[in-house]
């Protein structure tokens, strides 16, 4: 079943432009990676996936609705969610709270029940707590519940972001290079921890990464962009091994 069709997409930025015909499908559960050269295109394709860019051309559907051009919050209700190559997290928020913020997408009450803290305020806010701390738990980060989103080290970091992405209750999740910033070990652990996350909550997910061995070791298929066009897709050994690919990207 695919979750997501992308056909035809593309945009310019004045003369330039930045993506051009690009054509994805990803099946439900699949675990896809988006590679390519710097400049190639990947993080303008994810800000046209979520929003954040209107496609000039083109056409985005996910689990058989048409999304294109919706705004992002649309998009974010709609099934899409995000990490950043640069973590973004509100920093001067408790870890508990950055997932709290993501659960807001499905749990909503008025601002006058939250000055008032009306029954229905507090009922909303032990829901919130409750599946907040479940989903800390999954991520080893319940004991760092009341901790400041900044006094966390990298790695925790990176696991509170793809835990309050996960918070939104996504059918879609695309990372923008996890790996970004990380020593081998913490790579290999992000490894295990982006299967556990597809395996875990039953999710499809689309990355950007530029680690082949994370590349190579986690994605089921490949999407190879340069100069924002397709330059090769399929199974992830063959587009690696793809004399067109080495060139381009690996720079051989």
């Amino acid at each position: 079943m695919e979750m997501l069709e992308v056909k035809n997409l593309g945009i310019s930025f004045g003369g330039l432009r930045a993506v051009n015909g690009f054509n994805v499908t990803i099946e439900k559960g699949q675990l896809y990676g988006l590679i390519g050269p710097n400049g190639a295109g990947k993080t303008t394709v994810f800000n046209l996936l979520t929003g954040v860019y209107r496609p000039d051309t083109g056409s985005i559907v996910l689990d058989g609705q048409d999304i294109t051009g919706k705004k992002t919050i649309e998009i974010s209700k709609a099934g899409i969610a995000r990490t950043f190559q640069n973590i973004r997290l509100f920093s001067k928020m408790s870890v508990l709270d950055n997932v709290k913020v993501g659960l807001h997408n499905h749990h909503v009450y008025s601002a006058l029940a939250g000055i008032l803290h009306t029954p229905a305020y507090r009922r909303e806010e032990k829901i919130m707590n409750e599946k907040a701390m479940e989903l800390l738990k999954v991520f080893e980060l319940d004991d760092s519940a009341d901790t400041m989103a900044s006094n966390l080290p990298y790695g925790k970091q990176r696991k509170l972001e793809i835990a309050r992405a996960l918070a939104t209750d996504p059918k879609l999740l695309l990372l923008d290079e996890p790996a970004a910033g990380m020593n081998p070990k913490e790579t290999q652990e992000l490894m295990d921890m982006i299967r556990f996350v597809r395996d875990h909550f039953d999710m499809t997910i689309l990355l950007i990464e530029h680690d082949m061995k994370l590349v190579s070791g986690i994605c089921e298929e490949l999407c190879v962009l340069n100069f924002g066009e397709v330059l090769a897709q399929g199974k992830t050994s063959e587009v690696l091994h793809n004399p067109q690919v080495i060139t381009a990207y690996l720079g051989e």
